[in-house]
């Protein structure tokens, strides 16, 4: 959290030098916001196509997203260090318990569940029922990532459905460093691994493993990553609110209907990871329906993580739709 700070303390003053600057030929003030982001994700590229076609600084804002991992994207909205976070409903429900001012969702980003199951090449998955699944995973060592993180989650979550006790039936590596499951299934560590791109293809380069052998995408709408604010930001700055969720809904409309742009913007992002893994992801997630269309929040989309949070017993206590997912800002913007 420590390090959050620091990064988001550079990342404010360096946006109100240029803030600062701009206003010397402009009276309109820009509007400094940070989002946390709980890894920096390919799954994430309407967020960045935003900030990076300049839809935001259309709206006056300036908008920053800060990496904030092991469960600090949220917690950094709850302490003020960043303005709104990317993530689950799920999580923001887990945070909101108890709280008198809970974290609201204001706008959908990513509507499947981005995780899959890659399991070591000398493995054959034979049939994909939850009989041939149960028999498939028991007895396997798993990389799970981070206990409580969505994919660690989704992972219990089958094993359960196909009849196995995550705690007895299998082992669970639980690294808290995402990209550290492909070198554990490579060197032999664990037989199995969660992800999503570009761990999937860099799994496959390696030789670690082929093909994903399970896609929680499946699993239809689901509120996997949304944009999420304070109720006491709703309350106090509506405005702001709707200006970031409008510029949001035109990232997600080049994702969705302008893959060469949003192409663009991804090898951005991700000036490092090979083109051949980018198109990869780029191909898988426009499979798999990745993206919302529309930015909104479904009732059924939000049911999903929180049934999952449930059966896995991270969270018990409930929710109330209404109170978690605010789409009245969706619905303005697409009246306009």
């Amino acid at each position: 959290m420590k390090r959050l700070k620091w990064a988001v303390s550079l990342l404010l003053l360096a946006a109100l030098v240029l803030s600062g600057c701009a206003s010397q030929g402009s009276k309109q003030k820009t509007k400094n916001l940070v989002i946390a982001e709980p890894v920096h994700l390919i799954a994430y590229l309407p967020l960045y196509v935003a900030i990076d076609k300049g839809y935001f600084k259309e709206e006056g804002l300036n908008v920053k997203a800060v990496t904030a991992t092991g469960g600090a994207h949220v917690t950094s909205v709850v302490s003020g260090d960043a303005w709104g976070v990317i993530g689950g409903p799920e999580s923001n429900q887990i945070a909101n318990y108890k709280s008198k001012d809970p974290i609201t969702s204001v706008v959908n980003v990513v509507n499947r569940a981005n995780v899959y199951l890659m399991a070591n090449k000398k493995l054959k998955l034979h049939g994909n029922s939850d009989e041939d699944l149960a028999n498939f995973m028991k007895g396997k060592t798993i990389a799970a990532g981070r206990y409580g993180g969505s994919p660690n989650l989704l992972t219990r979550y089958l094993l359960m459905k196909v009849g196995l006790n995550p705690n007895k039936d299998v082992k669970l590596d639980e690294p808290a460093d995402a990209a550290a499951v492909v070198s554990l299934v490579s060197q032999g560590k664990a037989d199995m691994a969660n992800g999503g791109e570009p761990q999937i293809n860099e799994g496959i380069k390696k030789g670690a493993w082929n093909e994903p052998f399970f896609g929680f995408p499946s699993l239809g709408d689901y509120a996997y990553s949304v944009v999420s604010v304070k109720a006491s930001t709703i309350k106090k700055d509506p405005e702001t609110v709707q200006k970031f969720v409008n510029a949001m809904l035109k990232g997600l409309k080049v994702v969705n209907e302008d893959k060469e742009e949003a192409y663009k913007v991804l090898k951005k992002e991700f000036p490092t990871t090979p083109d051949a893994s980018l198109k990869a992801a780029m191909d898988r997630a426009y499979k798999d329906n990745l993206w919302s269309k529309d930015g909104y929040i479904t009732k059924a989309s939000v049911a999903k993580p929180m049934d999952v949070v449930k059966k896995t017993g991270i969270y018990t206590h409930g929710y109330q739709y209404n109170k978690l997912v605010d789409m009245k800002f969706v619905k303005k913007a697409q009246d306009k």
